[in-house]
C-alpha cells in the first residue's frame, strides 16, 4: 500500500505540474491547475472526516446487531450446517482435524460480514493445515482451495458496505444484498472449479518430509474463546440439513433477482428484529451485548479516519490533476460497453491490491454528487466491494503466517475468482439497476 499511495500522489503531482507549466489563463474565473490540486486536497481531507463521523452511528448499529448474533451462536449454527460440504471439498483434511473447524468458522464469519473475526480463524486454519503439509514452504491443495474460497466467500450480509451506503445518504442501503449474494456465489463457484482444475498442473514438488507443526505467530495464537468455538463445530448437522440449507441459499438467487427491489426495503428492519429475536430465543442479554458491539463499532469508525483521509486525499488529487481522466477514459470506453463504466474501473482494478484503498475509492464514488450511492455505478461499486477480497493481502497474511513461499495455483484461482465476482456484479446490477 505504501507504493500505491505514493504512486497515486506522485502521478497526480506530475500531471498537475505539467498542466500548470502549459497553463494559459483565459479569464478571471480560470483557476490554476496547482490551485485546483491544493483545494482538492483540503476538500478531500474534510470530506473524509465528515464521512467517518456520519459512519459512526451506522457502524455501531450493525456491529451491535452482529454481536448479538455471534453471542447467540449463529456462527456455530452456520458452521455446523456447512461441515458436510466442507468434508467433500477438502478430502485431504481429516473430518475431525482442527483445521476443518477453523476453516468453517472463517468462512461463516466472512459470510456474515465479520471481517475482523474471520482473519484470526483463517490464520489458525492455515497453521493447522501446515501440520498436514509434507512439502514445507509449498502450498498444499487444501491450502490453495481454502485461500481461493476465502477471497470469494459467499456473503449473506455485507454489513460494512451497507453501513457506508447508509452514511452516504442512500435511500436503499441494503439494495446490494441480492447483488452481492449473486456475485459471491459466482466467484466462489469459479474459485472452487479453478482450484480443483489447476491443482493437477501445479504438482506439489518438493522434499517429502513428515508433517511439522506450523510456526507460531502472535496474531494467530488462538485464545480460549476461539478454541471453544472450534470445539462446538466438531460435529456437523445431518447431511440432509446441510443440503436443505444450501438449497435455500441457491433459491435466494432467483428470488432476489426477480424481487430484489421489493425485498430490499425490508432487509434492514427485518435484520434488526430478526437478530434481536434470535438473541432473545437464545437467552442472550441483548441490550448489554448490543451495547458492547456498538462500542466496537464506534471504535472501528474512529480508527478508520486516518485511512480514509489518506486514500481520499490521494484519490482527490488524482482526479483533480486530470490523471484519472487520462487513465480511465480510454479504458472506460472499452469496458463501458461491457457494463463497467469508467467511474467504476479504478475500484475494480484496486480491489485485489488494497482493501483500504478500494474502500476509500468506494466512499469517494458514492459521495460524489454526480454519481451517488443509488445510481447504477453506486450499486456496482458497492457490490464489487462486498463481493471481492483484497487477494494479495490475504495471500501475504495467511501464507506468510506459515512460511509458504511457493503458491502453486492459489493466486491463479483467487484472481480468477475476483474477475468472476466483478463480472457477476456487472451482470446482476445491469439487470436490477441498469437503465
Amino acid at each position: 500500500m505504501n507504493v500505491i499511495f505514493f504512486a497515486i500522489v506522485a502521478i497526480a503531482f506530475v500531471a498537475a505540474a505539467y498542466r500548470q507549466a502549459v497553463w494559459a489563463p483565459t479569464g478571471a474565473e480560470d483557476t490554476a491547475p496547482m490551485d485546483v490540486l491544493a483545494s482538492a486536497m483540503i476538500d478531500s481531507a474534510t470530506s473524509a472526516v465528515t464521512l467517518a463521523i456520519g459512519l459512526i452511528g451506522v457502524m455501531a448499529l450493525f456491529l451491535g446487531l452482529m454481536k448479538v448474533a455471534e453471542a447467540g451462536g449463529l456462527l456455530v449454527i452456520i458452521a455446523r450446517l456447512v461441515r458436510p460440504l466442507m468434508q467433500r471439498l477438502f478430502p485431504d483434511v481429516p473430518a475431525e482435524h482442527p483445521a476443518m473447524g477453523a476453516m468453517i468458522l472463517n468462512m461463516s464469519a466472512n459470510g456474515l460480514g465479520l471481517g475482523n473475526a474471520a482473519t484470526p480463524f483463517g490464520i489458525r486454519a492455515m497453521q493447522e493445515l501446515e501440520t498436514l503439509n509434507r512439502t514445507p514452504g509449498t502450498a498444499t491443495n487444501a491450502m490453495a482451495l481454502f485461500l481461493a474460497i476465502n477471497t470469494s466467500s459467499v456473503t449473506l450480509l455485507p454489513t460494512g458496505v451497507i453501513a457506508l451506503r447508509a452514511a452516504a445518504g442512500s435511500a436503499d442501503a441494503a439494495g446490494i444484498v441480492p447483488t452481492t449474494l449473486f456475485a459471491t456465489i459466482c466467484s466462489t463457484t469459479v474459485a472452487i472449479v479453478m482450484a480443483k482444475a489447476c491443482q493437477r498442473f501445479w504438482p506439489a514438488a518438493g522434499v517429502d518430509t513428515a508433517p511439522t507443526a506450523a510456526p507460531t505467530t502472535d496474531v494467530a495464537t488462538p485464545d480460549a474463546e476461539e478454541k471453544a468455538l472450534a470445539a462446538q463445530t466438531e460435529r456437523g448437522y445431518p447431511g440432509w440439513a446441510s443440503a436443505l440449507a444450501l438449497g435455500a441459499i441457491v433459491a435466494l438467487i432467483p428470488l432476489t433477482i426477480l424481487w430484489g427491489r421489493q425485498i430490499a426495503p425490508w432487509i434492514i428492519p427485518g435484520l434488526m428484529i430478526g437478530l434481536l429475536g434470535f438473541g432473545v430465543v437464545r437467552r442472550v442479554a441483548i441490550y448489554e451485548t448490543f451495547v458492547e458491539g456498538a462500542r466496537d463499532g464506534f471504535n472501528v469508525a474512529v480508527r478508520i479516519i486516518p485511512y480514509l483521509v489518506a486514500i481520499l486525499v490521494a484519490v482527490g488529487m488524482f482526479r483533480a490533476s486530470g490523471a484519472m481522466a487520462a487513465l480511465v477514459t480510454p479504458l472506460g470506453a472499452l469496458t463501458g460497453h461491457l457494463g463497467l463504466p469508467a467511474e467504476a474501473l479504478p475500484m475494480a482494478l484496486l480491489r485485489p491490491l488494497s482493501g483500504s484503498g478500494a474502500y476509500g475509492i468506494l466512499a469517494s464514488i458514492i459521495n460524489d454528487p454526480a454519481i451517488g450511492p443509488d445510481s447504477y455505478t453506486g450499486y456496482l461499486v458497492s457490490t464489487i466491494q462486498g463481493s471481492t477480497e483484497t487477494t494479495f493481502y490475504v495471500i501475504a497474511v495467511y501464507f506468510g503466517a506459515v512460511g509458504i513461499r511457493r503458491l502453486r495455483h492459489a493466486l491463479v484461482a483467487a484472481l480468477t475468482a475476483d474477475v468472476a465476482g466483478v463480472a457477476g456484479a456487472v451482470v446482476v446490477c445491469s439487470y436490477l439497476y441498469g437503465n
